[in-house]
């Protein structure tokens, strides 16, 4: 492994603890991956001839890559800040899944350039395999469905969120108003049925108050 390959994969691999930090989830938050993954693609993707198993392993490395970033991607939290402001925060799992897949790229280079190169080549016989680059090719596809997999799903996030909120921005108004004007000829009669009832109650207690005087007057003038 070359210090290119050593700077790469540490990059792709470091590159989520960016995002525990929270930070504004916005397109700008994807060129970083975007870039460090079409350096990559320049610097290992080569043309190949498929043949034997090459593809499927392809397909499955590549398949595992999606998997991974998907569930990076829908366990970020996202909320809103006092601005409105989308916010995105990468929590445990998300730097799980993360490491998880860059990792195993990483282990796997390692491996095979210091000592295991012997039994990936006999793995790569058994089942039909090309060799070194039909390895590169898919490990490097892996990686480039875990990073476009992973910024897809939070971009879907962000646009529904986005919609979400100008949903409940424009709802409720014509609602509101609506609810105003059908409560509005229910609400005189019941203001002046409330405002009849207190000066029945007051005259009531205003007789009363006469009449009692009027009784003890009574009971003085008989006595």
């Amino acid at each position: 492994m070359s210090i290119t390959d050593y700077v790469v994969d540490i990059l792709l691999i470091l590159v989520i603890f960016r995002a525990v930090r929270p930070h504004p989830l916005t397109l700008r938050a994807a060129l970083l991956p975007l870039i460090l993954l079409a350096v990559a693609g320049i610097i290992y993707l080569r043309p190949v001839t498929l043949r034997g198993n090459d593809l499927a392993l392809i397909l499955i490395l590549a398949a595992v890559g999606i998997v991974l970033g998907v569930i990076s991607g829908l366990a970020d939290r996202i909320w809103r800040d006092e601005h409105q402001q989308l916010i995105s925060r990468a929590v445990a799992v998300s730097v799980i899944a993360w490491i998880i897949g860059m990792g195993f790229r990483f282990w796997f280079a390692y491996y095979a350039y210091h000592g295991g190169g012997p039994a990936v080549a006999r793995f790569s016989v058994q089942h039909d395999l090309s060799g070194a680059n039909i390895w590169t090719t898919a490990l490097v596809l892996m990686a480039f469905g875990q990073v476009l997999a992973r910024l897809a799903v939070l971009q879907i996030r962000r646009v529904r969120a986005a919609s979400e909120l100008t949903v409940a921005a424009q709802v409720p108004a014509p609602r509101l108003a609506s609810q105003a004007a059908d409560r509005a000829p229910a609400l005189v009669p019941a203001l002046v049925r409330a405002h009849e009832d207190l000066h029945a109650r007051r005259h009531e207690r205003i007789a009363a108050r006469r009449a009692g005087r009027r009784e003890r007057r009574a009971a003085r003038d008989f006595g």
